[in-house]
């Protein structure tokens, strides 16, 4: 059986949850990593339902919106460390991404986002003129 702990216990667990600290952050933890031509961005999302999420892009800046439903105020609870309410999230993206064809999906609590390398960003190989092709090309 759960027992209540001391205020002070609470209030510190509770602090943390918002706040966050450096080993563990408050809510939407994250893992990113380059994949070949894209970047993969995965968050942490638990008890989210997928039609409380949506993304934004404006400018560069990705705005990750979800909600967790509040708790039933006639149960009552015995212990409530999951934080609820709408949560969101920005990441910031650089210029050397294509905002415009981020892919997104949601599957067993974790919102996967493909977001690929623009052309721009991308190495290519730069020809060099010769001089005999300058010869050439001005005769």
């Amino acid at each position: 059986m759960l027992m209540r702990t001391d205020p002070f216990r609470d209030l510190d667990r509770w602090t943390q949850q918002v706040l966050g600290t450096a080993a563990r952050p408050a809510v939407m933890p994250m893992d990113a990593w380059r994949e070949g031509d894209q970047f993969i961005v995965e968050l942490d999302l638990p008890g989210i339902q997928g039609d409380s999420l949506s993304l934004d892009v404006e400018r560069n800046v990705l705005t990750v919106h979800a909600e967790r439903p509040g708790l039933d105020p006639d149960r009552e609870m015995v212990s409530a460390e999951r934080p609820r309410g709408v949560f969101s999230r920005q990441l910031f993206l650089g210029d050397t991404l294509d905002a415009d064809q981020i892919q997104a999906s949601y599957h067993d609590g974790v919102l996967r986002l493909a977001i690929p390398v623009a052309e721009k960003a991308k190495p290519r190989r730069i020809k060099i003129a010769s001089s005999e092709e300058k010869t050439a090309i001005n005769a």
